[in-house]
């Protein structure tokens, strides 16, 4: 079986078992957790990793790109679920922003490959390029830092 089969399936076999035990899992996770990295760059995407720290200061960097110059809130929200309690879905052209509180998602995709969302925009989303447009790579690896705190605070608070 290639690695790009496998790709596919972990994501699938994960989802199966989650409704298996009737965990609330929709249609769209399918999609959520497929990897928006075009096939040939998958591999070597995957390898890349942050270089910078998960340090309090490089993550507190990354909040105020993610709040400020990045708006990233403007679609992930305040709490980084997608979409604030008060939000119309039907804002978002495709598929809904990524709620980074998702802890079956912040598993299966690498820093790598989001770093390649932030510099060519995700396929079949309203989600554009960042990177260098408004970031510059180093910032983006830092809002990456921040993205990647809210799945560890979305845990502590399950707790």
């Amino acid at each position: 079986m290639t690695k790009h089969v496998l790709y596919i399936l972990v994501p699938i076999i994960v989802l199966s078992f989650q409704w298996a035990n009737n965990s609330s899992v929709t249609a769209t996770d399918l999609q959520i957790l497929s990897s928006r990295v075009i096939s040939d760059q998958l591999d070597a995407t995957r390898k890349i990793t942050n270089p910078f720290p998960a340090s309090p200061e490089f993550i507190a960097n990354g909040k105020s790109l993610y709040f400020g110059k990045g708006f990233c809130v403007m679609c992930h929200g305040r709490d980084g679920r997608g979409l604030e309690p008060d939000q119309d879905p039907g804002f978002a052209n495709g598929m809904l922003p990524r709620d980074f509180t998702d802890q079956t998602w912040q598993r299966v995709r690498t820093d790598g490959e989001l770093l390649w969302i932030l510099e060519n925009g995700s396929p079949g989303t309203a989600m554009p390029q960042f990177v260098p447009r408004i970031l510059t790579e180093e910032e983006a690896w830092q809002v990456l830092l921040y993205v990647r705190s809210l799945g560890r605070t979305a845990v502590s608070n399950n707790h």
